[in-house]
């Protein structure tokens, strides 16, 4: 029995939930990601029940030398959730959301995901800004700075961060608010999984009862005219008012999609709205004047929406993102003729976002950088073929590159995988950087959790 063998036979003794090795039932299904591109075998994958679990998992590591790779919802592009050959701490089971409705907070355990808060929070008419799929895990999403549908209305998920649950690379369990560890505290806005493992996650919540939505579809060689006309809509929208402009293949299994679209590029403009049905109408009329081909227009609660566009797992993914300062005419073009190399018939898509209203006011100093971009364009490549990877990052990248003119050289982090050190560092902003890496060498100098936007140790 080698070293390895020893040590996680010598855990399970103490361990609530299950320890994973190669060849073991389940082992397979464990390592499975949303990135199907992303084939890694741990050593070990600790399917932690609790926080002692965490702990343990994390001293086996340090003692054996593995590799450490933190899974919550696995949704990461760049596989980050996995390590080959090493140790991945899984909290999937630790999943529990409690609300409390008179503070209007919301206490979410590490490996919850963001339907587990959404349907958590509902019950009570409350709800923070999520992610655009429900399956994406709470503590990355919210760490890496939290963008979603309702994010012009009540800030990124970061924003309504109240404290941290932390378990640190030496094994200890810290706590981090506006008074307790500050720093670390400022850290955790933006600077995702650098200082150890997210047990919990608390929440300030918001009122929401009344969403509705638009999702409004043309033929693809509408898209410079729709998308512009949807820009100028953007521009002075109240904050209510979300979505974005995105190029997607027409899905036959969607009701209000016409034959002529189906298998077939499509621009679609989606409208969410914190509010009524007829709201929500009448901030898409100047977009229904352009005669859609196809369209849905309802009120749904927003638990169901954050469901309701889930992308399919088992396809292979590469995504980036791009920053605007501006969106005029030849940015538009270059957008629309960007979606000409997408990978069609598939899931991807090609979208462009409206930032601004609450997240550009923000509500804290946090190592953010694209809080005042306007704009921001988003290719999400999805596929099935293999032989299509290369050509899927090329598309990503090509872009980019596209509307490198109007970029602010700002980036969110969680739209893209692993580009280097320079994209990290332009996801906080240099000086933010500077002082992230010195709070790292304070909770993490060994550089243990350095499977992620890599903050490294001053």
């Amino acid at each position: 029995m080698n070293t390895l063998d020893r040590a996680v036979r010598a855990l399970r003794t103490e361990f609530q939930g299950t320890l994973l090795t190669p060849g073991v039932p389940g082992y397979d299904d464990a390592r499975a990601l949303f990135n199907a591109m992303i084939d890694k075998r741990p050593a070990v994958i600790a399917q932690c029940a609790d926080v002692p679990d965490v702990q343990g998992a994390l001293r086996l590591a340090r003692d054996t030398g593995l590799e450490i790779a933190v899974r919550g919802g696995g949704h990461g592009v760049a596989g980050a959730a996995l390590t080959e050959g090493g140790l991945v701490i899984d909290l999937r089971r630790l999943n529990s959301v409690t609300v409390d409705p008179d503070a209007r907070t919301a206490t979410v355990a590490g490996g919850a995901t963001m339907g587990d808060l959404d349907r958590a929070t509902a019950a009570y008419g409350l709800a923070t800004t999520g992610g655009r799929v429900s399956s994406t895990g709470v503590a990355g999403f919210t760490l890496g700075g939290g963008s979603g549908w309702i994010e012009r209305k009540f800030g990124l998920a970061v924003d309504r961060l109240l404290a941290v649950d932390l378990i640190t690379a030496d094994g200890g369990a810290v706590r981090a608010s506006e008074r307790e560890n500050p720093d670390l505290f400022w850290a955790l806005h933006g600077g995702g999984g650098n200082f150890g493992v997210a047990t919990g996650l608390t929440f300030r919540l918001d009122p929401l009862t009344d969403f509705s939505f638009a999702l409004l579809l043309w033929p693809a060689d509408r898209g410079p005219d729709v998308f512009r006309r949807w820009r100028d809509v953007m521009v002075d929208a109240p904050d209510e008012v979300g979505g974005g402009a995105i190029y997607l293949t027409g899905s036959a299994e969607m009701p209000f999609v016409p034959a002529s679209l189906h298998g077939r590029l499509a621009a679609g403009v989606l409208f969410t709205f914190v509010g009524d049905e007829r709201g929500v109408r009448e901030i898409a009329r100047p977009l229904l004047e352009l005669g859609p081909a196809g369209e849905m227009i309802t009120a749904l609660p927003y638990v169901e929406f954050q469901s309701m566009l889930d992308d399919p797992p088992g396809f292979r993914n590469y995504w980036s993102a791009e920053h605007l300062d501006a969106l005029p005419d030849p940015a538009v073009d270059a957008f629309c003729a960007s979606a000409a190399t997408m990978i069609v018939p598939s899931p991807s898509q090609h979208a462009l976002f409206a930032l601004g209203g609450a997240v550009a006011r923000g509500t804290g100093d946090w190592p953010i950088s694209f809080r005042s971009a306007p704009w921001v364009v988003h290719p999400f490549g999805l596929w099935s073929d293999p032989a299509d990877d290369e050509r899927g990052r090329a598309w990503a990248r090509g872009v980019r590159t596209a509307m490198e003119p109007w970029s602010t050289g700002d980036v969110y982090l969680n739209f893209t995988g692993d580009e280097g050190h320079e994209r990290v560092v332009a996801g906080f902003g240099k000086a933010n950087y500077d002082r992230l890496a010195a709070i790292k060498s304070q909770y993490d100098p060994g550089n243990l959790f350095h499977l992620n936007h890599n903050i490294r140790p001053a």
